[in-house]
């Protein structure tokens, strides 16, 4: 008898600790305000389609995330692969970039940069050329790549903002504002299906360049679509195919 209640004992236990442990999971996977996901484009040109993109997002700890952007696109004889990575630390609903990294290959030149940064001690290290920089960061500085997940959340706390400044870290080392404004909304038919959306819009004068960027609040304020405008001459285009989330 006495076994016999030491055995239900033991499986109590163990179901108890299991909730315990799922309970643990579930909140770790809750406290993020964007849960992992993959999401996939079509890029055009002069409405052909000549590649592909995939931007993810995924967890290393509670507290850190690897987010990753790759394009591949073949054009006429042009070929063009493109990955960046960011690991950056998250905090609710701010990123903080910790290591940005871009590779690419084709038709030209390949380049390649990789950077780390130490946000608290004002240093930013070259991890090829085994240099660093000491740099005077702002408190919400981003990486080429980070400012998209900053611009997102931001955009998920504060959906009514209609301007957004983000002091982002070249791949020289030097920090320039990207600026971005509230430019309407659109409904979309999309690859994916029929969205409605925000659009912002962000412009460079200097260079003749303005770029388009959806959000989709129903997708969570998920990028939707791009497009890049030069000298009045559309240069590209990405629509959403597809989007999982885990």
């Amino acid at each position: 008898m006495l076994n016999k209640l030491c055995c239900i004992a033991l499986v109590l236990a163990s179901q108890s600790s299991l909730v315990l442990a799922n309970d643990a999971t579930n909140t770790n996977t809750e406290q993020h305000v964007i849960q992992p996901f993959t999401a996939k484009y079509n890029l055009i040109r002069s409405s052909d389609i000549v590649g592909t993109a995939t931007r993810k997002l995924e967890y290393l700890t509670s507290e850190q995330a690897k987010y990753s952007y790759k394009t591949d696109i073949e054009w006429l004889i042009f070929s063009d692969i493109r990955q960046e990575t960011s690991i950056v630390k998250l905090d609710l609903h701010k990123v903080t970039p910790m290591q940005y990294n871009f590779q690419r290959e084709g038709t030209g030149r390949d380049k390649s940069y990789a950077w780390q940064y130490n946000i608290a001690d004002n240093i930013a290290k070259n991890l090829k050329d085994k240099t660093e920089l000491n740099v005077d960061f702002p408190s919400n500085i981003q990486d080429k790549l980070s400012y998209h997940l900053q611009n997102r959340l931001n955009l998920i706390q504060h959906p009514e903002q209609k301007l957004f400044v983000y002091p982002v870290i070249s791949h020289s080392g030097k920090i320039k504002n990207y600026v971005y404004q509230y430019d309407g909304e659109d409904e979309l038919m999309l690859p994916y299906g029929l969205v409605k959306t925000i659009r912002l819009k962000r412009e460079v004068i200097e260079k003749k360049k303005v770029t388009y960027a959806w959000f989709a609040p129903e997708l969570n304020y998920l990028l939707v679509k791009i497009q890049q405008i030069k000298s009045g001459v559309e240069q590209f285009e990405a629509q959403l195919t597809a989007v999982e989330t885990q």
